[in-house]
């Protein structure tokens, strides 16, 4: 069984949108709870900004889909354990590489 893919252009927007809030959500929680931010996660700053940059292109109109993974998911597959919307980040990889899920009806 194939992982699910977004329907819409919108939708995978609207996915990306939300892993953005995700990633600062993640970064807010850790400064709330850290007293020493030295201690930060190596992988969090490459993460938001791989985010953070398919977000920008898909906002400026230059996003395309591609074969490849998006950058972020070799910072998301090593990391898994310790990013809660891992979830989220990898049906936007899978419609990133395969495209929008249609319907196969005539």
């Amino acid at each position: 069984m194939s992982m699910r893919r977004a329907k819409s252009a919108e939708e995978s927007a609207d996915w990306v949108k939300q892993a953005v809030f995700e990633v600062q959500d993640l970064r807010d929680c850790l400064e709330f709870e850290m007293e020493d931010l030295q201690r930060f996660p190596a992988f969090l700053d490459p993460l938001q900004q791989a985010v953070n940059a398919v977000y920008g292109a898909m906002r400026d109109s230059t996003y395309g889909f591609g074969r490849e993974d998006l950058p972020f998911m070799d910072v998301a597959s090593a990391h898994a354990h310790e990013i809660p919307f891992c979830t989220l980040l990898r049906p936007i990889n899978e419609t990133h590489r395969k495209g929008l899920e249609v319907d196969e009806e005539d």
